[in-house]
């Protein structure tokens, strides 16, 4: 039987000066969840304008149900304003308010959350009040918690965050991130890091497993007081746009199907490889069967 996954969040517009991209990280883990054969929901806020009906009608493409993708009245569908004239230090303006900020909490939501095996958020989606407070009661549900902190200045509030770390079961983070939370946190910054951060979170907050993703050196896991390592793939890279989020799908699927570490880092960053090889954030593909073959669609 299929496993019931929720996804939380964002959904919005990735504007470039030649065009427009649907993203938003929870919305592509769902579309990736999808495709891998997941039963997932994405619990998400659209304005009721052209950009809005084009976001529905994308993510049908992808046969995601739209059901729990509320519409708002008065709120614009959201926009991500994507400056790359300077290739080094590209500049992300994420356009607020946005409908996404006002996600609200309904019976439906709370009933979807109720029944499923696992839910799935970020911290950009809780930059509004409104958001916050809905995710905020979703999280006390008794399910697996997967909580992918997406930080994107200036939207970072490490009360929040320290707030959903209370209920998070895994955490995912990359190693920007978790620079970040090292200084956040006070730790030494001398030697190792990532042990020091992940030994102090394991034992501050309920969380089973951290994962940390490392770009093109792949990726590790940290559980029961071990370091799993993966050094990737390498692939011809198209963009890296949706990699981390493709990453996070795979790792989602193959620990819900209670996967040793080896195997599900080694899915998670084929996929992820798979996605940076591609354009967009989001292609659409195929797995054999059980067999764990990508299959471009």
């Amino acid at each position: 039987m299929a496993k019931k996954v929720i996804c939380f969040g964002e959904m919005l517009w990735d504007v470039f000066p030649d065009g427009a991209v649907a993203g938003g990280a929870p919305m592509n883990v769902a579309l990736n969840l999808q495709q891998l054969g997941v039963d997932v929901t994405m619990i998400s806020r659209v304005g009721k304008d052209e950009d809005g009906q084009k976001l529905l009608d994308f993510v049908k493409g992808y046969g995601l149900s739209h059901t729990s993708i509320q519409v708002d009245e008065s709120q614009p569908t959201g926009k991500v304003i994507i400056d790359q004239a300077d290739k080094e230090n590209i500049q992300y303006d994420i356009l607020e308010p946005a409908a996404w900020d006002f996600i609200s909490l309904t019976p439906e939501n709370q009933e979807l959350v109720a029944n499923a095996e696992a839910l799935v958020f970020g911290s950009l989606a809780v930059r509004n009040e409104r958001s916050w407070q809905t995710l905020y009661h979703l999280v006390h549900q008794p399910l697996l918690t997967i909580f992918d902190v997406n930080m994107r200045e200036p939207y970072v509030d490490f009360y929040k965050i320290d707030s959903l770390l209370g209920y998070t079961d895994i955490l995912k983070i990359n190693e920007d991130e978790l620079e970040i939370l090292a200084a956040f946190f006070e730790l030494n910054k001398t030697g190792d890091i990532a042990g020091q951060l992940c030994e102090f979170l394991v034992e501050e907050y309920p969380i089973e497993a951290i994962c940390i993703t490392l770009g093109s050196k792949g990726a590790m896991i940290y559980q029961h007081g071990k370091f799993y390592r993966h050094p990737g793939y390498s692939v011809q890279v198209q963009d890296t746009v949706g990699a981390g989020d493709a990453f996070l799908s795979g790792f989602v699927k193959m620990y819900l199907e209670g996967k040793p570490p080896k195997d599900i880092l080694d899915f998670a960053c084929k996929l992820g490889a798979f996605v940076a090889s591609q354009k967009g954030g989001t292609p659409k593909y195929s797995l054999d069967g059980k067999d764990t073959t990508i299959r471009v669609r």
